[in-house]
């Protein structure tokens, strides 16, 4: 040990003194260090509180605004996430009534800011059946009916929901498309409206935007002519393949009255000879969802009338006989266009869609029939999946078509990524897009 040593010319005092002050200097810096090591660790503390409270919230027992302060709508929004999905009675069935709908659609907005404010929110909605295809090459044709959809909907911002089983056992057929729809509408508050489309209905025109503001008035939309429906009574007057439901009560109301014409009512047989009998024209005995709107619009028009909207101006769904045949021609104008006008030719990102499709909009206004792409293009009678199409075509034709209909689309999409399908017939070969493509 070394032993302090002091100098004997310093007088005892002076060393005392000199003691005392080094003490004191070596408290001081030992305080200094001890409030600057308690200081850190406040800090390090308040540090790790903050991030466990960020990550592990209080329960509303312990937080004082949850347990003191009375519930108002004010408060409820942002502590209370109490919606009507709390409800012990909501049900997703088709066949369960909901009430105060537009009510409670209301109050889940207003929870949800981030939502509110548009009237032009979409979720499409379509699905198959849940077992493999009795057709070899039906699964493959669905897989690419289904690409198409996904391809509309990511290029125009919409949501799209694939339902392959039956949400209620005695509901089959075109009559399954309702329980999807229904549960969609709980399901999916947000959104305005439900576009529902035929698994075998392929979106042809990809720059096409839905006018919605058209139907600003209506509730539901589908594609018809109101002549054939009330003069005519033709059960081909319109057609369920395609439609679009606002998510609204009024829409719950129509396919609670809607669906008693369908299997898993008790009047199923007798629905399906009245609309037979009145419907002269009708194929099926079969009552079916396309003539039970068509009798609800003639017998109940003062119900339901004003608020259907029925589509003729444009392909909301076309006829896939009347359109495969034009679809190289269409292509070929459309390539003709961009030659001319350069603006049509501006290559542009795939979000720009929007721009793009407002400028073709603007262009082939002066176009009509079949040198405008067809909205959508409806294979109805192909049956892709059973293979059981109708007799009045050839297996071939349905096949074809599909074939040529889905090239068509998907050449409009891949354009997007610089590349295009030279011949609508082949599947497999494209080649790079070139300056003036």
């Amino acid at each position: 040990m070394v032993i302090p040593h002091t100098p004997p010319s310093e007088p005892p005092q002076m060393s005392k003194l000199l003691v005392f002050r080094r003490l004191k200097t070596a408290s001081a810096s030992l305080i200094s260090d001890a409030v600057m090591f308690l200081g850190g660790a406040l800090v390090a503390f308040l540090l790790l509180w903050s991030l466990w409270s960020f990550t592990n919230p209080s329960s509303p027992s312990s937080n004082p605004i949850a347990s003191n302060t009375p519930t108002t709508p004010e408060t409820r929004t942002r502590t209370d996430p109490t919606t009507f999905y709390d409800e012990p009675d909501l049900s997703y069935s088709v066949e369960a009534q909901v009430q105060n709908w537009d009510e409670k659609r209301r109050q889940w907005l207003a929870r949800n800011p981030f939502f509110s404010g548009s009237t032009e929110r979409v979720l499409m909605v379509t699905g198959s059946q849940p077992l493999p295809c009795k057709n070899h090459n039906g699964d493959y044709f669905l897989l690419r009916l289904f690409k198409n959809k996904v391809d509309y909907c990511r290029i125009h911002g919409y949501d799209i929901f694939y339902n392959n089983v039956l949400l209620h056992p005695k509901m089959f057929g075109y009559w399954a498309k309702y329980a999807a729809i229904r549960a969609a509408m709980v399901a999916h508050p947000e959104a305005e409206w439900i576009w529902w489309v035929d698994s075998d209905a392929a979106i042809t025109d990809m720059d096409f935007q839905l006018p919605l503001e058209k139907y600003k008035n209506h509730n539901l939309v589908v594609h018809g002519w109101p002549h054939l429906v009330y003069e005519k009574r033709s059960w081909t007057g319109l057609n369920a393949g395609v439609l679009l439901i606002r998510n609204c009560q009024w829409s719950m109301d129509l396919m609670a009255r809607w669906i008693k014409f369908g299997p898993q009512g008790p009047d199923y047989e007798k629905w399906g000879e009245l609309l037979r009998s009145m419907f002269k024209d009708k194929l099926y005995p079969e009552s079916d969802d396309q003539t039970a709107l068509a009798y609800l619009l003639v017998e109940e028009k003062d119900k339901w009338g004003d608020k259907i909207y029925m589509e003729s101006e444009y392909y909301l769904e076309g006829y896939w006989v009347e359109i495969v045949g034009t679809l190289g021609d269409v292509a070929e104008e459309y390539r003709a266009a961009e030659r001319q006008v350069r603006r049509l030719r501006r290559r542009h990102a795939e979000k720009g869609g929007e721009w793009n499709g407002g400028q073709w909009e603007e262009y082939m206004k002066g176009f009509e029939g079949w040198k405008r792409r067809p909205f959508i293009t409806h294979f109805t009678g192909c049956e892709p999946c059973s293979g059981k199409h109708n007799e009045n075509y050839r297996a071939e034709d349905c096949w074809d078509g599909m074939i040529k209909a889905l090239n068509f689309a998907d050449d409009q999409v891949l354009r997007n990524f610089g590349y295009f399908r030279p011949d609508l017939s082949n599947s497999s070969l494209v080649q790079p897009l070139k300056a003036f493509d």
